[in-house]
């Protein structure tokens, strides 16, 4: 029988990254284990998003007490088995101006949930859960213990962390064997780009990263051309995916300029990162990274109709889950009216992105024949272009590969920047077929609602 999958999440919650948590912690504890979830800025800012988490977790924990009091099962039973780790992350690009979306999701990244339903809203208490104390005296260890025996923790469902989201994604790969952690990149890849600066050699040490970014052959969500995760920090894609390359010098986005002091201008963080070490040093070990973009994530939809139909009577007897889930996908479905043609009524739609990247990590190992997944595809990213950074640039051409390569990545005539070598370009995977558009919403309701 295989093993559950262990993973990372890596988000920037956000309503479908909160959709797609929701659907990961409901699972069968058999087909996935929750290490971390690693927080990022990107639909919202990082502490909103960090909210966000929180709130999941404090509306669970009533969720679960609910159904119980309703004299049905609980739910949520993976975190009965272990509960996963939460750590704060990059709360702005390695190089770029910050660009969320909250003109999508709302200003907090839920349509406004954290003000209109303050009921189902952790206080505030839950910051200092993320904040390093000072060093304790017999006289604040004896008060902590007075507060804690008064009060109900608001991590009774996972434990909080004091390391930045890179340096734990680190930890765990570290101190498990090789090739037994996934992780599912939902939001801006900066977190892992970071730990790709830190030690790529550790990061290598993944199963594999599953990425919901960007568009090859389809239109972007952001601009004409890119999608938004993608968009939000190119460097940081570009740098990461450089670890599947054979050669990941040959697709590293080059050094951005030193900003200069009274610019008014972020300061650049990818210019004082270092550069990957050498091929020798690195070894024969890629990145394995999957890419979910905009092309197969857009058609897996969950309609409004449908939703309405699961929720509606939930929240009539009271579920906290579904009135909650329910506040912030009212917001977002009138958006979708609001924002785009062919959206009115119930067959207004919201694309499950992120969702479709969890469905592939439970069911991919026990049913990989119903997944399609290309291979070495060389898909770069464009870090500079006026108007078309954050896209992903492939090779159209109708050119054979260069067998006379000298093979070492070296530049040859008629090949500029490699794209005909066997030994340059990024090598990565691509989900382009699923087991099915129509399935995911139905199958993503009944798991959080069972």
């Amino acid at each position: 029988m295989p093993r559950s999958a262990r993973v990372i999440i890596d988000t920037d919650p956000g309503v479908d990254d909160v959709l797609a948590m929701l659907f990961a912690l409901a699972a069968n504890p058999n087909d996935i284990e929750i290490l971390l979830i690693s927080v990022t800025y990107g639909n919202v800012d990082v502490q909103n998003c960090l909210r966000n988490v929180v709130s999941m977790f404090h509306v669970i924990e009533k969720e679960i007490q609910w159904r119980k009091d309703q004299g049905v099962h609980g739910g949520f039973e993976s975190l009965t088995v272990s509960k996963p780790l939460v750590a704060v992350g990059a709360d702005g690009p390695l190089d770029e101006q910050l660009r969320m979306a909250d003109y999508f999701h709302g200003a907090d990244g839920l349509g406004g949930i954290s003000q209109t339903h303050k009921h189902l809203t952790p206080p505030e208490t839950w910051r200092s859960l993320f904040t390093q104390p000072p060093p304790d005296t017999d006289i604040t260890m004896a008060a902590k213990e007075v507060i804690r025996a008064g009060l109900d923790s608001p991590s009774s469902l996972f434990t909080p962390s004091l390391r930045p989201s890179h340096l734990e994604i680190l930890r765990l790969l570290e101190e498990s064997p090789p090739n037994t952690i996934d992780i599912i990149a939902i939001g801006p890849l900066t977190n892992l780009a970071l730990a790709a600066s830190h030690s790529p050699q550790i990061l290598l040490r993944a199963k594999s990263i599953l990425v919901m970014g960007g568009a090859v052959d389809c239109p972007g969500n952001m601009t004409p051309l890119a999608e938004f995760n993608t968009y939000a920090d190119a460097t940081a894609a570009a740098r990461l995916y450089a670890l599947s390359s054979p050669d990941p010098t040959s697709t590293m986005p080059p050094r951005p300029p030193p900003m200069l002091q009274g610019s008014g201008r972020r300061l650049s963080l990818a210019h004082s990162l270092p550069s990957y070490p050498a091929k020798a040093e690195l070894g024969n070990r890629r990145l394995n990274v999957v890419l979910f973009g905009l092309d197969i994530t857009t058609q897996h939809v969950l309609r409004r109709d449908e939703f309405d139909a699961k929720t509606k009577p939930l929240i009539a007897k009271g579920s906290p889950l579904a009135e909650w889930i329910s506040a912030f996908m009212t917001s977002i479905f009138r958006n979708m009216e609001n924002l785009h043609h062919g959206h009115e009524g119930g067959s207004t739609s919201l694309s499950l992105h992120d969702p479709l990247c969890v469905w592939y990590a439970l069911t991919s190992v026990k049913e990989n024949d119903r997944w399609k997944v290309t291979k070495n595809e060389d898909i770069r990213v464009e870090t500079a272009g006026q108007w078309t950074r954050g896209a992903c640039i492939v090779d159209r051409r109708d050119r054979k590969s260069r067998k006379n390569d000298d093979g070492e990545g070296n530049e040859i005539s008629g090949d500029t920047d490699g794209w005909l070598s066997p030994a340059r370009g990024n090598r990565l995977g691509r989900c382009v077929g699923t087991p099915g558009e129509r399935l995911l919403g139905p199958l993503m309701l009944d798991t959080i609602f069972s």
